[in-house]
């Protein structure tokens, strides 16, 4: 149970960072350097996510 709570909470936080990925995207000067970040903070995420499903199979 704890492992499907922490996958709830990194897929929020992913959520969270795909939506501020948007947000950078829609600005007419999008920072390229904020949005690798973003995207490497939001892949890491997702990896972790993917490890702990691997674990409750």
């Amino acid at each position: 149970m704890a492992l499907e709570a922490r996958i709830r909470e990194l897929g929020s936080r992913h959520q969270s960072l795909e939506n501020a990925i948007q947000d950078e995207l829609s600005r007419p000067a999008a920072d390229d350097i904020r949005l690798k970040e973003l995207k490497r903070q939001k892949l890491k995420l997702k990896e972790e996510m993917e490890a702990l499903r691997e674990q409750i199979h």
